[in-house]
Protein backbone atom coordinates (compact mmCIF):
# COMPACT_ATOMS: atom_id res chain seq x y z
CA UNK A 1 0.00 0.00 0.00
CA UNK A 2 1.42 2.99 -0.98
CA UNK A 3 0.94 6.34 1.13
CA UNK A 4 0.09 9.86 -0.17
CA UNK A 5 1.48 11.93 2.12
CA UNK A 6 1.90 15.16 0.57
CA UNK A 7 -1.80 16.22 1.04
CA UNK A 8 -1.70 15.69 4.55
CA UNK A 9 1.41 17.49 4.85
CA UNK A 10 -0.16 20.62 2.68
CA UNK A 11 -2.74 20.58 5.53
CA UNK A 12 -0.50 20.48 8.50
CA UNK A 13 1.40 23.42 7.02
CA UNK A 14 -1.53 25.58 6.71
CA UNK A 15 -2.85 24.71 10.26
CA UNK A 16 -2.15 27.08 13.19
CA UNK A 17 0.48 25.31 15.28
CA UNK A 18 0.93 26.23 19.61
CA UNK A 19 4.40 26.71 20.97
CA UNK A 20 5.21 28.32 23.72
CA UNK A 21 2.26 30.97 24.09
CA UNK A 22 2.58 31.45 20.32
CA UNK A 23 0.26 30.62 17.69
CA UNK A 24 2.09 29.78 14.47
CA UNK A 25 1.51 29.41 10.96
CA UNK A 26 4.29 27.43 8.39
CA UNK A 27 3.86 28.23 4.88
CA UNK A 28 6.07 27.50 1.87
CA UNK A 29 6.40 30.91 0.63
CA UNK A 30 9.26 33.24 0.35
CA UNK A 31 10.20 35.85 3.39
CA UNK A 32 10.03 38.87 0.98
CA UNK A 33 6.30 38.03 -0.65
CA UNK A 34 4.59 36.82 2.72
CA UNK A 35 6.60 39.96 4.48
CA UNK A 36 4.74 41.76 1.89
CA UNK A 37 1.10 40.64 2.38
CA UNK A 38 1.75 41.00 6.01
CA UNK A 39 2.12 44.55 5.91
CA UNK A 40 -0.47 45.25 3.50
CA UNK A 41 -2.66 43.36 5.64
CA UNK A 42 -2.29 45.35 8.16
CA UNK A 43 -2.30 48.68 6.55
CA UNK A 44 -5.43 47.80 4.63
CA UNK A 45 -7.41 47.22 7.59
CA UNK A 46 -6.63 51.17 8.51
CA UNK A 47 -4.26 50.11 11.06
CA UNK A 48 -0.89 51.76 11.50
CA UNK A 49 2.64 49.88 12.20
CA UNK A 50 4.16 51.50 14.59
CA UNK A 51 7.06 49.99 14.16
CA UNK A 52 9.07 46.84 12.34
CA UNK A 53 11.81 45.54 14.14
CA UNK A 54 14.56 43.82 12.16
CA UNK A 55 15.59 40.88 14.41
CA UNK A 56 17.20 38.89 12.61
CA UNK A 57 19.63 41.72 11.35
CA UNK A 58 20.28 42.83 14.63
CA UNK A 59 21.15 39.97 15.61
CA UNK A 60 23.38 38.83 12.76
CA UNK A 61 24.81 42.32 13.47
CA UNK A 62 25.73 42.07 17.28
CA UNK A 63 26.79 38.16 16.90
CA UNK A 64 30.37 39.12 16.96
CA UNK A 65 29.70 41.46 20.11
CA UNK A 66 28.13 38.58 21.79
CA UNK A 67 30.72 35.82 21.11
CA UNK A 68 27.96 34.06 18.70
CA UNK A 69 28.86 31.98 15.74
CA UNK A 70 25.65 30.69 14.89
CA UNK A 71 23.27 32.14 12.57
CA UNK A 72 19.65 31.98 13.81
CA UNK A 73 17.87 33.55 10.94
CA UNK A 74 17.99 33.75 7.38
CA UNK A 75 15.06 36.51 7.98
CA UNK A 76 13.23 37.52 10.57
CA UNK A 77 10.93 40.51 11.54
CA UNK A 78 8.32 41.59 13.97
CA UNK A 79 4.99 44.11 13.02
CA UNK A 80 4.29 46.07 16.16
CA UNK A 81 0.81 47.93 15.58
CA UNK A 82 -2.48 48.87 17.71
CA UNK A 83 -5.88 49.10 17.30
CA UNK A 84 -7.98 51.68 18.80
CA UNK A 85 -11.04 50.51 18.69
CA UNK A 86 -10.23 46.66 19.98
CA UNK A 87 -7.79 48.17 22.56
CA UNK A 88 -10.37 50.70 24.01
CA UNK A 89 -12.79 47.71 23.97
CA UNK A 90 -10.22 45.13 26.06
CA UNK A 91 -8.58 47.82 28.14
CA UNK A 92 -12.64 49.15 29.86
CA UNK A 93 -12.93 45.81 30.58
CA UNK A 94 -9.70 45.66 32.26
CA UNK A 95 -7.22 48.81 32.28
CA UNK A 96 -4.37 45.98 33.12
CA UNK A 97 -4.80 44.56 30.08
CA UNK A 98 -2.46 47.66 28.68
CA UNK A 99 0.51 45.16 28.90
CA UNK A 100 -0.50 43.67 25.72
CA UNK A 101 0.15 46.53 23.93
CA UNK A 102 1.30 46.76 20.77
CA UNK A 103 0.84 43.73 19.38
CA UNK A 104 2.85 41.84 17.31
CA UNK A 105 2.71 39.45 14.19
CA UNK A 106 6.17 37.91 13.32
CA UNK A 107 7.78 36.03 10.25
CA UNK A 108 11.28 34.56 9.93
CA UNK A 109 12.73 32.01 8.11
CA UNK A 110 15.92 29.89 9.22
CA UNK A 111 19.15 29.25 7.19
CA UNK A 112 18.35 25.73 6.76
CA UNK A 113 14.59 25.79 6.04
CA UNK A 114 14.83 29.30 3.49
CA UNK A 115 11.52 28.31 1.50
CA UNK A 116 10.13 28.03 4.94
CA UNK A 117 8.42 30.76 6.34
CA UNK A 118 6.58 31.01 9.96
CA UNK A 119 4.45 33.65 11.12
CA UNK A 120 2.82 34.08 14.52
CA UNK A 121 1.44 36.09 17.27
CA UNK A 122 0.90 35.87 20.90
CA UNK A 123 -1.88 33.11 22.36
CA UNK A 124 -3.58 35.28 24.57
CA UNK A 125 -5.78 34.32 27.70
CA UNK A 126 -9.37 33.50 26.79
CA UNK A 127 -11.39 36.38 28.37
CA UNK A 128 -11.92 39.59 26.66
CA UNK A 129 -8.39 39.00 24.39
CA UNK A 130 -9.93 36.83 22.60
CA UNK A 131 -11.27 39.94 20.41
CA UNK A 132 -7.24 40.70 19.53
CA UNK A 133 -6.29 37.25 19.37
CA UNK A 134 -9.21 37.14 16.80
CA UNK A 135 -7.49 40.61 14.87
CA UNK A 136 -4.11 38.84 14.75
CA UNK A 137 -5.19 35.93 13.56
CA UNK A 138 -7.51 37.29 10.89
CA UNK A 139 -4.83 39.36 9.41
CA UNK A 140 -2.31 36.55 9.27
CA UNK A 141 -4.59 34.21 7.64
CA UNK A 142 -5.67 36.60 4.73
CA UNK A 143 -2.23 37.72 4.41
CA UNK A 144 -1.14 34.51 3.65
CA UNK A 145 -4.85 33.14 2.03
CA UNK A 146 -5.61 29.94 4.09
CA UNK A 147 -8.96 31.21 4.46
Amino acid sequence: MKLHLAPLLAVMLATPAMADKAITYIVQEDIEDVLFSLESEIIGRGLKIDNVSHVGAMLDRTAMDVGASEKIFFRAQVFSFCSATISREVMQVNPANLAYCPYTIFAYTTPDAMDTTIVGHDDYPDNEMQAVEDLLSGIVRDALALD
